[in-house]
């Protein structure tokens, strides 16, 4: 990337930083040191092992980071609860540990407050409708608690929304489905459709009176993927106010790819993993196959084309950015971990984005549309 290009592209992160929709640390840390901050130091480097430190993300130009408070679709019940408490209580353990580098912020004026204070505003969403148990009580628990988004499904249905994933069994969202949309609404929760199903996304664009996110999903219309979002719902955007943060994972931005990540799936159950473990151990399974089988590798540009395509249908003022770091075997080039967002916003101005518009893309539409959600609520 030209040089100059990249102090641009720096200059642009420290007016306008990224607000990052989706980082799975808190589960990668369960995964591989049980939680223990003593272990795993994350105001040290941690590149060996982590797409996330400390360091990384003040020199990737984050300013605010939506922690992700995922637990696997494999826990269900009560047990999908307690570990869901299990990672909001790690988000407020790391906060409380790095206090002079991360703030944890429950409202957009937190959020504003933290990058004030030059800290990493740390807020958390719920990763799949599995983790409230059907229960609308348990949903106003975890709002309670700071969780700001719920994503309704991961990979599996619920029994109340159908996953992009899933073989449909709802046509979208049951009855009960809309009436957990409208209590997010009434609470300020948003909600979030990454995951879901395209019926699913209909359905909530048709009951929610709030804005609504995609904390991690690119254009369908550019990577034919389930998990992306079709052209319709990407142009009912301007009329809700929400916000689609495209992702980085390759599988979802690279149609060659697609294709090369189910072969490395198989071979991961093979071994006895889950396609999405990301210990050591389950990286050298990983490393091994790649080794064999050449990957595709996307790179910023690949990003890139999707902003633009999206950008094309939503408009500027809906889109965002969710990278899915430690959520993911593997990264595009150019964006291997948390230190890269100044690579893709350095291609988005080779293509003429203005700087105004990256700042809407990087901070000021993430924070509107939190706000919105607040005042949603106060309304309903």
């Amino acid at each position: 990337m030209n040089p100059e290009l990249l102090d641009r592209a720096r200059a642009v992160l420290r007016t306008t930083p990224v607000v990052d929709g989706h980082n799975d640390l808190p589960w990668a840390m369960r995964a591989q040191a049980g939680y223990d901050l003593d272990a795993v130091d994350l105001a040290a480097d941690q590149s060996h092992r982590l797409h996330t430190d400390l360091d990384r993300l003040r020199a990737g130009g984050v300013g605010a980071q939506f922690w992700s408070v995922y637990v696997p679709a494999e826990l269900a019940g009560d047990d999908a609860v307690s570990a869901t408490l299990e990672q909001i209580d790690f988000v407020h353990a790391m906060t409380e540990r790095h206090a002079d580098r991360l703030r944890l912020a429950r409202t957009a004026d937190e959020l504003e407050a933290a990058r004030a204070e030059g800290r990493i505003a740390s807020l958390m969403g719920a990763e799949g409708g599995h983790s409230i148990n059907s229960s609308l009580a348990t949903l106003r628990a975890l709002h309670t608690l700071g969780v700001r988004y719920l994503t309704l499904t991961h990979n599996s249905n619920v029994p109340w929304a159908d996953s992009a994933t899933d073989t449909p069994v709802h046509g979208g969202l049951s009855a009960f489905g809309e009436d957990v949309v409208r209590e997010m609404n009434r609470i300020g929760m948003l909600v979030d459709l990454s995951h879901v199903s395209a019926d699913t996304m209909r359905d909530a664009l048709r009951v929610t009176r709030a804005p609504v996110i995609f904390s991690h999903s690119s254009s369908r219309a550019v990577c034919d993927h389930p998990r992306n979002i079709p052209d319709d719902v990407l142009a009912q955007l301007p009329g809700n106010g929400g916000v689609a943060m495209v992702t980085f994972v390759p599988k979802f931005v690279l149609p060659a790819a697609i294709e090369w990540t189910l072969a490395a799936d198989e071979n991961m159950r093979a071994n006895g993993l889950h396609p999405l473990e990301t210990t050591p151990e389950a990286m050298a399974v990983q490393r091994a196959f790649e080794a064999a089988h050449p990957r595709p590798v996307p790179t910023a540009a690949t990003v890139a084309d999707h902003l633009d395509h999206m950008r094309e249908v939503a408009g500027v003022d809906h889109l965002g950015i969710g990278g899915d770091f430690d959520g993911t075997a593997f990264t595009s080039a150019g964006l291997d971990d948390v230190a890269g967002y100044p690579n893709l916003i350095a291609e988005l101005l080779d293509r003429g984005w203005s700087e105004a518009d990256l700042g809407k893309l990087t901070w000021h539409n993430a924070v509107r549309v939190l706000r919105d959600a607040e005042d949603a609520a106060r309304s309903v």
